[in-house]
């Protein structure tokens, strides 16, 4: 017998190890009498760096759950929860919140403090901003802000008539990428760009570059899902150049209010109030501490990167399931042209209050095309579901598919139908109330709900008002999703072609 030197046993051995290891992990949900998927090694088999695959995965999960209150995945050797029963995903959000308070994800507040923001934030901290930040986003506020949204899109129509003039046919997933930076540009950081005539400013370039790291690659992807890892590592999600942009404009933004005494009724100002004033925890009786300057710039950077992208988002497949239901697309420019004109044709606040079929299509596009393909939250504590003898141990993922919950024919028949009157109040009242979680639900709702359902409005009610949208040679039929994007995305643009009205 051939002599085999020592290092290959060594290796040999290693490998038997790590396999042994593998099958072991591997048997987590079938030990516990669990529906699961099979994992594949070594990644398991919820493929967080290609999202339009996650979306795939969900599905057969999703299936795999009738009946039961929830399935396992794997994400590599960490076991993974996957809601399937509505009453169950309402425990995990709303009626035992404070068991899943948390989403598990990664932050690095002192290498990278703008991630340290309301959205990835757990326990006290998150209790505490939420709080402070909850005031800013009443109907009161949003009111103050609505003169700003409705200059911003005055001024993107008047640009956007000469763009069409010589381009019948336009991406309107850019073109409604400018309009979001203007507003959130304008509301969260005071400064204007009109970036449909200007699309190379600054703010555009780092927005970009914002998302480009978000994506990430896909190794810095997958251990930002493993937080104790990703922290070991010191791993920041954003450059220092983004960081250092951002805590700059907003320096220069507040220095320059606070010197000049100036107040335009926007986020900067109510962040502002919070960096200069104590707030009061009533439930607690306790004095919250104010803002710093770096978790102002936090708020202010994520009410960029959530508006911007989930509203303009929402806007592009909106007008895009009106280019293919032009009928629809009629009923709705009918209803905005009918109430605007009890309003000497503007688009006043209560005008957009009015619109409710623009409501109704806007939540049968949110319906089909959530913005997040499934919810995430994190067992704080060991939890038994109702009605079973698990146990959910803690810091255990939990992932509510979204998508799959916005398609499933018992709550929604004929899902791929785009039809608004599956909003109308006595219906949508008729369903469970888990049916529908585009903007979350419970305690950790989506906080900026309110202002991006009204930029929304009042960005499709001037454009429908002023322009016909019609499908052209490049319009994507059937629709196919980038496997890069953060949020639920067309893979090569949205073109449709833009009649002037």
């Amino acid at each position: 017998m051939a002599w085999i030197p020592s290092p290959i046993w060594w290796v040999v051995g290693l490998l038997a190890a790590v396999y042994f290891l593998f099958k072991r992990k591997f048997s987590y949900w079938k030990d516990r009498g669990i529906r699961h998927l099979e994992p594949k090694f070594p990644l398991g088999n919820l493929p967080w760096n290609r999202r339009s695959d996650l979306k795939d995965v969900f599905e057969k999960l999703y299936s795999l759950g009738r009946g039961v209150p929830f399935v396992g995945a794997y994400f590599i050797l960490k076991p993974v929860v996957v809601a399937t029963d509505l009453d169950f995903v309402k425990d995990v959000l709303v009626k035992d919140f404070q068991s899943f308070h948390g989403r598990g994800v990664h932050l690095n507040e002192k290498d990278d403090p703008i991630s340290a923001h309301l959205f990835s934030l757990n326990g006290s901290k998150w209790k505490s901003l939420r709080m402070k930040l909850s005031p800013t986003f009443t109907s009161g506020k949003m009111k103050s802000m609505f003169p700003t949204i409705i200059d911003v899109s005055e001024r993107f129509n008047e640009a956007l008539t000469e763009f069409v003039k010589t381009n019948a046919e336009i991406d309107v997933k850019e073109v409604l990428a400018c309009f979001g930076t203007d507003v959130i540009g304008r509301c969260a950081f005071g400064l204007e760009f009109n970036t449909l005539k200007n699309p190379d400013t600054e703010f555009r370039k780092y927005g970009r570059m914002v998302f480009e790291q978000m994506g990430g690659n896909t190794l810095k992807r997958t251990i930002t899902q493993i937080p104790k890892l990703a922290s070991l590592l010191r791993l920041t999600i954003f450059s220092k150049e983004v960081n250092d942009f951002f805590l700059g404009i907003v320096r220069q933004t507040i220095e320059h209010r606070e010197k000049n005494n100036e107040k335009r009724n926007d986020f900067m100002d109510l962040l502002i109030d919070l960096k200069n004033h104590d707030t009061y925890d009533e439930e607690r009786k306790i004095k919250l501490e104010k803002l710093t300057l770096e978790q102002v710039t936090a708020q202010a950077f994520v009410f960029f990167i959530a508006g911007f992208e989930t509203s303009s988002t929402a806007m592009m497949f909106t007008l895009y399931e009106l280019a293919l239901n032009p009928d629809i697309q009629e009923k709705l420019r009918a209803e905005i042209n009918t109430v605007s004109s009890k309003y000497e044709g503007r688009l006043t606040y209560e005008a957009i209050k009015e619109m409710v079929y623009l409501d109704q299509v806007i939540n049968e596009s949110l319906r089909k095309y959530p913005p997040a393909v499934a919810l995430q939250r994190t067992a704080q504590e060991d939890y038994k579901p109702a009605n079973t003898n698990v146990v959910i141990q803690k810091g255990t993922s939990v992932l509510i598919p979204a998508y799959e919950i916005h398609h499933d024919e018992r709550f929604y028949p004929n899902p791929d139908k785009f039809d608004p009157d599956r909003f109308l109040p006595e219906v949508w009242k008729a369903r469970h109330p888990m049916t529908f979680l585009s903007f979350g639900d419970g305690p950790r709702n989506c906080i900026g709900m309110r202002f991006g359902r009204l930029q929304s409005r009042v960005g499709l009610a001037m454009l429908l008002k002023n322009y016909r949208f019609e499908v052209s040679e490049k319009t994507p039929i059937p629709m196919e999703f980038s496997r890069r994007s953060l949020v639920l995305s067309p893979t090569n643009g949205m073109h449709l072609k833009v009649v002037k009205i």
